[in-house]
């Protein structure tokens, strides 16, 4: 009997994803819950795994090529299924008439039920963890990823797209809506190909191709259908050469340009002495003989801010002009990775203890090794800490991660000449910084919550208090 997996939706509306690298070949022979295939969207790179157990007949698609959500990910014979077990989530299973094809269930209920037993887990990291070793055919290569320069496509084709101002289909991908707002026109006005009419991106390259073979036949354009102007190409001497952005790259450059767009931000710093910060963590260390890094001190020290400075642990609704103070703290930590700029999240960071606090951030930076996160981990962030001091720089006036409404910088720990006592003597010196959305707080809490970080660090006993 013959298993179709199908591609999941990804999470936070992300409905395509590029293939990076197949992890199995056809003949290889696969467990639960092992990981299959590298999938990059515009948010991550995830590993996925199988909710089959058998042997791998097919695969859906070359590594290079964009697949959406609903289509054949992997074809398996043979095996069982990843049923429910002890409170884990279900799998839907249908029938059609030659084969049995997999729905697997949303990350988020999968990552809440976790078991040690069989889960149907849809991302690396959720479910169970047993390791799994791959059996394969006599004379296949372990691992194969490089990029395809072409191959069959296993998209189907939609049916002829039209343009309809009164019409508004769902869009849920940011990529589509994106790339429809690049070409002079709103997404929401075609008609979905997708499940409930919902508009993928073959729907908007379909009516561009349709448009641009229009206009070429017809200048004028269609009655009523305003001409829409393709960019100036940028002019490129000789000796430049041109580096199209991936697919994260351009998603964190729409990220960007949407914050600088939308947040009206302002900054405050400060200089701080660490000096006493460096020796409470040696005398930790001393007393529990365990380690704790200066990012997860000044983590705590930050929690304890924003519980008495909760302004600048909200967003700002623009739609409704209203301010959402949010109840929980999921801090983002800013972590530099070999897929580009991230920011990995820790949820719940308001009911952690410093050594669960720890123990998390730890976590988080393993992950940035790779910059292969599960989606879930890159979402729902309210508040960013960057520790730019190991890039080697003082300062920054980072730019607000969209939606949050502030984040704080720690800057490289040096020594420097310091006033002690009216005596002027050396010692480790950090500045911080802070860039805060003016909509959601004034100068004045800002600073206020920036101090208090400050003479955490200067005196790290004072946040006992707020314990």
């Amino acid at each position: 009997m013959s298993r179709s997996f199908i591609l999941p939706d990804l999470g936070e509306g992300l409905t395509e994803a590029e293939i990076v690298a197949w992890l199995v070949e056809p003949g290889d022979e696969v467990a639960i819950d092992q990981p299959v295939v590298e999938l990059e969207s515009a948010k991550s790179v995830v590993q996925l795994p199988s909710p089959y157990a058998g042997v791998v007949e097919a695969l859906g698609g070359e590594v290079g090529q964009v697949l959406h959500a609903g289509s054949v990910l992997m074809t398996l014979s043979g095996g069982t299924d990843a049923g429910p077990a002890g409170g884990q989530a279900e799998v839907a299973v249908a029938e059609p008439e030659e084969s049995d094809v997999v729905e697997v269930a949303d990350a988020t209920d999968a990552a809440a039920s976790r078991s040690s037993e069989a889960s149907g887990a849809v991302l690396i990291g959720y479910g169970t963890r047993e390791s799994t070793i791959t059996k394969r055919a006599p004379g296949t290569p372990s691992r194969f990823g490089r990029r395809s320069s072409g191959g069959p496509s296993i998209q189907r084709q939609p049916a002829p797209a039209r343009l309809d101002p009164a019409r508004r289909s769902p869009v849920v991908s940011p990529i589509v809506r994106r790339i429809a707002r690049e070409n002079g026109f709103d997404a929401s006005q075609l008609v979905g190909s997708g499940p409930d009419h919902l508009v993928v991106r073959r729907d908007v390259e379909s009516f561009i191709s349709e448009r641009a073979g229009t206009q070429t036949a017809s200048p004028a354009g269609a009655p009523g259908e305003a001409p829409v102007s393709a960019p100036a190409p940028v002019a490129t001497a000789e000796g430049d050469r041109r580096v199209p952005l991936d697919r994260m790259g351009r998603a964190a450059a729409a990220h960007f340009t949407r914050s600088r767009r939308e947040i009206p931000e302002a900054t405050v710093w400060m200089d701080v002495d660490a000096t006493e910060l460096l020796a409470a963590r040696r005398q930790l260390q001393e007393a529990t003989g365990e380690r704790f890094g200066v990012t997860a001190l000044v983590a705590r020290f930050v929690v304890a801010g924003l519980r008495k400075h909760p302004a600048l642990n909200s967003s700002f609704d623009a739609a409704r002009e209203e301010i959402v103070y949010h109840a929980a703290v999921n801090l983002g930590l800013a972590a530099q990775t070999p897929r580009g700029l991230l920011v990995p999240v820790v949820h719940g960071a308001e009911r952690m203890t410093l050594r669960e606090l720890r123990d998390a951030i730890a976590s988080r930076t393993e992950e940035a090794e790779t910059g292969a996160f599960s989606p879930a981990s890159l979402t729902g962030g309210t508040f960013t800490l960057n520790n730019y001091g190991t890039l080697g720089v003082d300062g920054s006036a980072a730019i607000i991660n969209h939606p949050e409404a502030a984040m704080i910088g720690i800057g490289r720990l040096i020594e420097r000449p310091w006033v002690v006592d009216g005596e002027l003597a050396v010692r480790r010196v950090t500045e911080l910084t802070l860039s805060f959305d003016h909509r959601v707080c004034d100068g004045a809490e800002a600073a206020a919550f920036l101090t208090f970080v400050a003479a955490c660090i200067e005196r790290p006993v004072s946040v006992l208090a707020e314990l």
